[in-house]
């Protein structure tokens, strides 16, 4: 039997002792709940370069490479699909994040993580 897994990135974006965190909404999928920006990786894309890219796609803001680290790579299991995780951290970023896709985010707020 062949194993599929889906590959995933997610950003913990920090600035001081704050993490933005986004609400999800009419996805079918945790809605209600906050959350990383991130998304799925596309066929032939590295993972960082991913994330800039969902990091545009959903708050409208340009992250360089070399201000993403990977941080922690796990895996987990949602019904039948099983995923791996990407996890990056960034503390630098450019532009004034925004609801850029209002039919799947309601929210962005940044919250302390002391």
């Amino acid at each position: 039997m062949k194993e599929i897994f889906f590959v995933t990135v997610q950003l913990i974006l920090k600035k001081e002792d704050k993490v933005l965190l986004l609400r999800r909404t009419n996805t079918g999928f945790a809605d209600g709940r906050y959350g990383f920006v991130g998304g799925h990786v596309e066929k032939g894309e590295e993972i960082k370069q991913a994330m800039i890219r969902e990091a545009k796609e959903e708050l409208g803001i340009d992250i360089q490479e070399k201000d993403l680290q990977v941080k922690y790579v796990m895996n987990r299991k949602v019904g039948e699909k099983e995923y791996i995780d990407f996890v990056l951290t960034a503390d630098k970023w450019f532009g004034k994040e925004k609801i850029m896709e209002p039919h799947k985010c309601d929210k962005i707020r940044m919250v302390s993580v002391k």
